[in-house]
């Protein structure tokens, strides 16, 4: 470097002394600027070993309470190319660097090829080759600067000239970072596999390979362990591509069973590991590994180690009902605060694969969804609490598409009931008649408003919808049931509330409590508070539940709660809330199998429920998460709200304003103010009946078994007519869709 400095001001010097040097002048001291900004404390290219000690970054809950260390010591043990398997070295240039053995360090087309996928195709791609990313990991940062890639660019040049291909590939193999503290293939085989390298085959080799680019993500020990398969099945595309392997060692690769190695997260593994994925996204896999970060979280350790316990210990009981699995998430709906999750009833399962995190999995929700679609319908004043629905055998007909005839979870039919008790039974076949009501593309939309972040397009499903057909994650049906304890507001939620360095530096920070509410309004108070109403009604769900059910937490009578079992009892679900804390549980089979049938909202994920659920509201009337806020009254009447009595039958006004003789048997209801009903809602008209049934007659009905009788008769809101007075129909109406 004096040596260059001192030829520069040589030739500046005699530059100076013409007349014909001066722009000359101005060019080389330029030149000089530049190149001294640039390359100014350029690290040694023959130096290709960072002496900077690593510090171990440590996860915290909410009371400063150690879940999960990153270990200080990297794990690494030098091997030589030649002790690695062809598979490995070939599999490496293959998904990293194509062109490695071509180049001189710098690859044109692959800089141009990440340019292009990041402007036109808006997918984030390295262009860096295998030459460039041992600079970058063993003698640069990470910064994102001109001045950093310029360095990297000539001392990439540099080792290109110093050293041959072989060498910098084994150096590279022997630095590259594979996630947590493997630091190494040689310490990777091990980390993951248990074994040396020399003994590693071609599947797990891909699987090695795959991972230098994104470890936090790739990892099979990660939050997406799923994601690990697929990126070895990328790396062997890649090699036949290649041609370093043939199509029937890919086929034999890609059946191999990959047996990992344990590793030993202690508490709250799941949250964990999606904790550390979002810090190497946001401050890079090196400082996450190395940098000594000091995270703190949401999480509350005594509510994640009392759910993770409920969730163990309530699926082993469900063993004979074929129930593999469970999870849960809890939160404080006005904060988003996540306070505990657990992704498996035991991340080391091995019978149901416990490292899969299925609160980040997709589902189907099954009734469990029915409260948005019933929000939305009350929202719109397209129904009521006191709205009768016709639960009558019914097909809907959809253009294109086979008739739908949805059935109750009891096999029965219930005749007119309200949308109080048909939301709180969970009825089904109401519930397809409010889904036509509100139409499918404004339900799926709502939902994506009420967080469901994995709802597609309004096409991709049918009626089906409000009983489940649709997939949804556990972790966005807390926020969604968030909307509703929160009294219509969306609260994202939050798991990191500060990150510092070792040293104490804050890095970043979050404060939840000056961030109550502070999310998106989805609906308004009151129709948050009808929903709700319904939701805690024991009553409303006795029909279906009993009266005494897990959906009663004991103390606590103003809890809200839905259940939800698909129709295959592929997934059970009991999400349930109050102002202080949402609670969300599932059980089931990640492999999608059926469970027994024994399993219903009450028998499956409920118990779970309930246990977690009590023991957050014990915390949090205690001032636990706030000494200033130790629980709220719920619900309270809103603005906007108001009660009438209406008849107990169809929902009308009682006929005669007499209190001693109403008309008709009558009860309170709640109204969104201007929807009490003004009418009885009766009509008597000639209908037609059934001779041998005393059923209302179907078109198909010869003529000679029918006669004509007046009726009192009441249409519901998709004009299906319902005769108060005759026997509930077993033949099914149809009923054109959509309606409106």
């Amino acid at each position: 470097m004096k040596r260059l400095f001192k030829l520069i001001s040589y030739k500046t010097r005699y530059l100076l002394t013409t007349r014909r040097g001066i722009k000359a002048t101005v060019y080389w001291g330029v030149v000089t600027v530049v190149g001294v900004y640039l390359f100014w404390g350029i690290p040694l290219p023959t130096k290709l070993i960072s002496e900077t000690l690593p510090v171990s970054t440590k996860i915290f809950d909410r009371n400063s309470r150690l879940i999960y260390e990153i270990y200080t010591d990297r794990k690494r043990t030098p091997i030589k190319l030649n002790e690695i398997p062809v598979y490995l070295k070939n599999a490496t240039v293959s998904i990293e660097d194509k062109d490695f053995y071509k180049h001189q360090g710098v690859s044109y087309t692959g800089i141009a090829r990440a340019l292009y996928n990041t402007i036109f195709k808006h997918e984030v791609q390295g262009g860096s080759t295998i030459s460039q990313q041992l600079v970058k990991n063993s003698l640069l940062t990470s910064e994102k600067t001109i001045r950093r890639k310029a360095q990297e660019l000539i001392l990439t040049v540099v080792i290109e000239s110093i050293y041959s291909k072989d060498q910098i590939l084994e150096m590279y193999l022997n630095t590259i970072p594979y996630g947590g503290t493997a630091y190494g293939v040689e310490s990777a085989s091990e980390t993951y596999f248990g074994k040396s390298t020399k003994d590693l085959s071609l599947a797990e080799s891909a699987l090695l390979a795959g991972l230098p680019q994104r470890p936090s993500t790739y990892s099979p020990f990660g939050a997406h362990p799923e994601l690990a398969k697929g990126r070895q099945e990328e790396v062997l595309r890649q090699m036949i591509a290649n041609k370093y392997i043939t199509k029937e060692e890919v086929d034999q690769a890609s059946k191999e069973e990959l047996h990992y190695a344990n590793i030993n997260p202690t508490q709250a593994p799941h949250f964990a590991l999606w904790i550390k994925e979002q810090l190497a996204e946001k401050y890079g896999e090196k400082i996450v590994e190395q940098g000594g970060l000091r995270v703190y979280t949401t999480l509350d350790l005594d509510i994640q180690n009392l759910a993770q316990q409920a969730v163990a210990t309530e699926v082993a009981k469900l063993k004979k009902q074929k129930v593999g699995n469970g999870a849960a998430i809890v939160t404080r709906p006005s904060t988003g605060e996540i306070l505990a999750m657990v992704g498996s009833k035991d991340y080391f399962a091995t019978d149901e694969d416990g490292k899969v995190n299925v609160v980040l999995s997709q589902r189907q929700p099954g009734s469990s969804i029915k409260p948005l679609n019933y929000a939305l319908a009350i929202r719109d004043q397209k129904i009521t609490l006191a709205t009768a629905f016709a639960d009558v055998p019914t097909c809907f007909r959809v253009p294109g598409q086979p008739d739908y005839c949805p059935v109750n979870y009891d096999g029965t039919f219930h005749g007119l009931v309200q949308t109080r008790f048909v939301l709180g039974n969970s009825y089904n076949i109401p519930a397809v008649r409010v889904l036509a009501l509100n139409g499918l593309e404004n339900f799926i939309d709502f939902g994506k408003k009420m967080g469901l972040t994995t709802l597609t397009d309004p096409k991709d499903y049918g009626l089906s919808a409000t009983l489940g057909g649709i997939l949804v994650r556990p972790y966005d049906m807390a926020v969604a049931y968030g909307v509703f304890a929160n009294q219509g507001i969306e609260q994202p939620l939050v798991a990191i509330t500060k990150v510092t360095d070792w040293k104490g530096n804050t890095l970043s920070e979050y404060d939840p409590s000056k961030n109550v509410l502070t999310g998106n309004r989805i609906l308004e108070p009151s129709v948050t508070f009808l929903t709700s109403h319904i939701l805690l009604d024991n009553n409303a769900r006795t029909g279906a539940f009993g009266p005494s059910s897990f959906l009663n937490v004991a103390g606590h009578p103003e809890v809200s709660v839905k259940t939800g079992t698909t129709n295959d009892r592929r997934d059970n679900w009991t999400v349930g809330y109050t102002a202080d804390a949402v609670v969300v549980t599932w059980v089931g089979n990640n492999d999608n199998s059926s469970m027994g049938g024994a399993v219903s909202g009450v028998s499956g994920a409920s118990p779970i429920w309930n246990k977690i659920m009590k023991a957050v509201l014990a915390k949090a009337e205690a001032g636990d998460y706030d000494p200033n806020d130790k629980g709220h009254a719920w619900p309270k009447q809103p603005d906007g709200v108001v009660g009438a009595t209406i008849c107990a039958d169809t929902g009308g006004a009682p006929p005669s304003q007499d209190p001693g003789n109403p008309g008709c048997p009558t009860r309170f209801e709640y109204f969104l103010t201007g929807t009490v009903p003004a009418t009885s809602n009766i009509i008597f008209q000639d209908i037609l009946i059934n001779n041998a049934t005393g059923q209302m007659a179907s078109s198909s009905d010869p003529p000679d078994q029918v006669h004509t009788e007046n009726k009192p008769t009441y249409t519901d809101p998709d004009g299906t007519l319902f005769c108060l007075t005759c026997a509930i129909a077993s033949g099914s109406a149809t009923i054109n869709y959509p309606l409106r």
